[in-house]
């Protein structure tokens, strides 16, 4: 064998050692290409899930917006037609206010006028009477006003 025989062998075992390695490494990436696709399907496939169920629970939050809007505006109306209801009992409330202050005036004036009279006794009699009547009348309104109230609580 001369010189360039032995050049030419090793030239041509380094071209096959270097084709055997790149076989390997093709190899090698061909199986990484495959389970990269293998992944990129399995994303796939569950990204279209939960497309469809998002789009499932925005129709359904989208419709129970739509019933707590309607509820909503039920309860509004049923406040707004209360508020007379409340005026009403406010306004009551002043006037039993005024009877009362009226009451005793009267009966603070009957009592500095001298009570020696049997006129003067007979309107201290009447406005005491009226002052218990309005305290008694005051004491039942709380009580039924409690008895509703834990009624509506149970």
């Amino acid at each position: 064998m001369t010189g360039g025989e032995i050049a030419g062998l090793i030239a041509a075992i380094a071209f096959l050692i270097l084709v055997i390695a790149l076989v390997f490494l093709l190899r090698r990436i061909t199986k990484v290409m495959t389970e990269i696709q293998t992944t990129v399907n399995e994303a796939t496939r569950s990204v279209t899930v939960v497309t469809g169920d998002v789009d499932t629970l925005s129709k359904e939050v989208e419709g129970l917006l739509t019933k707590a809007n309607v509820l909503l505006d039920d309860v509004n109306g049923k406040v707004a037609n209360l508020d007379p209801v409340f005026q009403a009992a406010g306004d009551l409330g002043a006037s039993v206010s005024d009877l009362n202050e009226a009451s005793h005036n009267l009966v603070d004036k009957i009592g500095n006028a001298g009570a020696t009279t049997a006129k003067a006794s007979a309107l201290t009699r009447v406005g005491a009477s009226a002052l218990r009547f309005y305290r008694k009348r005051r004491q039942h309104k709380a009580t039924d006003t409690e008895n509703t109230q834990q009624g509506s609580d149970l």
